[in-house]
């Protein structure tokens, strides 16, 4: 990426990105008309399918680039400018397709949804120590299209699909994280300059 040219038409205006390969993940600011390595590359995990078109019940990591919007974690705030929740037992990604509230946050302590078709954020161990959420099918919301895509803490191995770091590179991550500079990350198969 170092040097490329921004492209004339986004959709989305980013001016920060994570790219994220099958194994390695770099951050990248925009300066001036080019993109510039700010940290990286790190080790990366990314779902046991690889990444590609993912779905509710795959292993797969959603190709595309997307935009990161907001964190959380089990603690406290590690420093983010991202909007961020400290989350307990009382919090839950739904992941039933049958709930209008699929694909979101949700907290009480018993859901409108079926709870096995959920993650419980604050029961779900050092993975979620801290997170960003991956905005993919967030809006529109499509059921089945999958759900409760992470950025979050490594924990020795492939994940359900969601793209996972060392807990010292996800937190330098999240301290670089800007949300005025509209951060994506891009989920890419193949090989790049990451």
């Amino acid at each position: 990426m170092e040097g490329l040219r921004r492209p004339v038409r986004d959709q989305l205006n980013p001016q920060q990105i994570l790219a994220v390969t099958t194994h390695h993940a770099s951050a990248w600011d925009l300066d001036g008309d080019r993109w510039v390595r700010a940290l990286g590359p790190y080790p990366a995990e990314v779902g046991a399918q690889g990444i590609g078109i993912a779905r509710e019940g795959l292993s797969r990591t959603p190709a595309g680039t997307w935009p990161l919007t907001e964190a959380f974690g089990i603690a406290p705030n590690p420093g983010t400018r991202l909007p961020y929740r400290q989350v307990t037992t009382s919090d839950w990604w739904v992941s039933d397709v049958h709930s209008p509230r699929y694909n979101t946050h949700y907290r009480g302590a018993a859901g409108p949804f079926d709870e096995t078709a959920g993650e419980n954020l604050g029961a779900a161990g050092p993975a979620y120590t801290h997170a960003v959420v991956i905005d993919y099918n967030r809006s529109p919301v499509v059921p089945g299209a999958g759900s409760a895509f992470f950025l979050h803490v490594a924990t020795g191995g492939p994940t359900a699909g969601c793209v996972a770091l060392a807990l010292d590179d996800l937190l330098a991550v999240l301290r670089w994280l800007d949300p005025a500079r509209e951060p994506v990350i891009a989920l890419t198969a193949r090989p790049s300059a990451c």
